[in-house]
């Protein structure tokens, strides 16, 4: 058997939320393979199906940039160690002009070479160092993603939530630059960046978007749940089934019900939508940022913890 350290228990409670207790045990049942342990725990009803909960939050902002004809939108993401710093006018003003910035870039690494927009006789790189020498705390670009809208007619649109503690960037395409203009299609843009920010669980806009594998994994979850041990094998099909297809439904963002009414679903909206602008309408693709999430701030010996309660030195 595998031995189980304490870094092993550290990155399944990680992944997953469980308990330390829990996760030593899935560890022993699996023979230390961390996958094998979060399918086992989520058999057990131990692991939530989405690991939100357990990520432990940096500081910093998650902001936007939507070029005013909506055909370029960027979400960008970036860190810094405290949130005096992050209300800082200083540090929410680097962050706007990199969010711009990184309109036109295709990494990170791209982004931190340019000449920052505000000095050009300075790389962002440059001006984020000397923004660290007048704040005192480190500072780091993490990620940011950028939507262009080419060939199909359609705008970028995006919504900040709690603060800059959670960010949307959604792309919506429809047939004409008549419908693109048209209010209620850029309502329905903002509305499903509201949508998405307010739906933790949303990865994909609809079901047939998920991946096989996905979908078999599930299943292989869900039948082996203890609570279908005992069932024939008819029954017990039937049963998966219907998790799973409430599961790939808590997914996908067209499910969910409506935030405005739930009475509808999001996609009931896009057909109403669809029928007073008279096009088609698609919502293409979409991503949350939430502040933070994987990264583990430092100030917590999250492993001596761990260790003096498992006895792993």
């Amino acid at each position: 058997m595998a031995e189980i350290s304490a870094k092993l228990v550290q990155e399944l409670r990680q992944k997953t939320g469980a308990g330390m207790m829990d996760c030593k045990k899935a560890l022993k049942e699996n023979d230390g393979d961390i996958e094998a342990s979060v399918t086992w725990l989520r058999q057990k009803g131990i692991a939530k199906a989405d690991k939100g909960s357990s990520r432990i939050a940096a500081e910093g902002l998650v902001e936007t940039y939507i070029q005013p004809d909506g055909q370029v939108g960027v979400l960008i993401e970036v860190n810094c160690q405290t949130d005096f710093v992050a209300r800082n006018e200083a540090f929410k003003a680097l962050v706007k002009n990199l969010a711009q910035q990184a309109a036109t870039v295709d990494s990170v690494e791209s982004l931190l070479t340019q000449p920052y927009i505000e000095n050009s006789s300075v790389t962002v790189d440059e001006f984020i160092k000397e923004t660290i020498a007048t704040l005192g705390e480190n500072i780091q670009v993490r990620r940011f993603v950028n939507f262009s809208i080419s060939g199909t007619p359609g705008i970028a649109d995006s919504y900040i939530h709690t603060g800059g503690r959670v960010g949307v960037l959604v792309e919506l395409n429809t047939q004409t630059a008549l419908a693109v203009a048209n209010e209620e299609f850029q309502n329905l843009a903002r509305n499903a960046a509201m949508q998405i920010a307010a739906c933790p669980n949303v990865e994909y806009v609809s079901v047939d978007q998920i991946p096989a594998e996905i979908v078999s994994k599930e299943k292989d979850i869900e039948m082996g749940k203890d609570d279908l041990g005992n069932k024939p094998e008819n029954i017990k099909e039937k049963i998966v089934q219907g998790r799973i297809e409430k599961r790939l439904k808590e997914m996908t963002l067209l499910d969910q019900p409506y935030i405005r009414d739930q009475s509808i679903s999001v996609e009931d909206l896009v057909k109403q939508v669809k029928s007073k602008v008279g096009e088609e309408i698609q919502v293409t693709r979409f991503v949350r940022f939430v502040l933070g999430e994987g990264i583990e701030k430092k100030e917590i010996s999250f492993a001596d913890e761990v260790a003096a309660q498992i006895g792993a030195k």
